[in-house]
This record gives structure tokens, sequence and C-alpha cells, in this order.
């Protein structure tokens, strides 16, 4: 399983940083991408990261202001969310996909996925 930690309470502008533990499971042959979800609205995938690090992938509303990581020895992924705006405040969390390669953000096509932490935004 996968379990997300980092969420919480931010300014506009202010910075969180998103972890993403594996568990019972090597995340070293997975994929590992970010979305997030507000009610009553699809989930969005923001970012992804191949196995070997080598590959990222942004949306274009994340894109300058986030990064994604990964630490295949501790079997977690990052987030580093900076620069935050209100229209970020979602539940954030990770899923995992089987095979090197960043495939896209159909959740569908991941074999793991986690419950999720939330993330306001406000003043």
């Amino acid at each position: 399983e996968l379990e997300e930690s980092g969420g919480g309470l931010v300014q506009p502008g202010g910075s969180l940083r998103l972890s993403c533990t594996a568990s019972g499971f090597s995340t070293e042959v997975y994929a590992i991408a970010w979305f997030r979800q507000t009610p009553g609205k699809e989930y969005e995938g923001i970012a992804c990261i191949s196995s070997d690090s080598e590959e990222t992938d942004y949306r274009d509303s994340v894109k300058g202001r986030f990064t994604i990581s990964r630490d295949n020895a501790k079997n977690t992924g990052y987030l580093q969310m900076n620069s935050l705006k209100p229209e970020d405040a979602a539940v954030y969390f990770c899923a995992a996909e089987g095979g090197h390669r960043c495939g896209g953000y159909n959740l569908d096509d991941y074999d793991y996925y986690g419950h999720g932490t939330q993330v306001t935004v406000s003043s």
C-alpha cells in the first residue's frame, strides 16, 4: 500500500513537501505519480517520475512550482510544492504504476494508490 503525509494548512505563497511511502512492495520498478482531487471534481494527475528518476512530467498547472522526486532506498516518493495558490487546495494522493516509465494519468492503469493527504491554502 501507499501512504501519503505532509499535508496541512499553508498561506498563499508558502510551501509544503508531501511524502508517499510504500509498504508491502518495492517501488524500484514502479513509476510514481501524484494526483489531486477537490470535492465534486474529477481527479487530476499533476506529476510523474520514472522508476530511475530519469524522466519527470508535470502538468502545466504546477510546472515550475512543484518538483517530484523519489528515494528508492527509502521506498518513498516526494512532491515539493512551492508558491502555493488557493486553487492548489485539494486532497493529494500518490499512485504507483508497474513499469519503469511514466505512462499517463489514467488512474485505472496504476497498481497502487493511497488515501491522500489534505492540502489547504488559505490566509
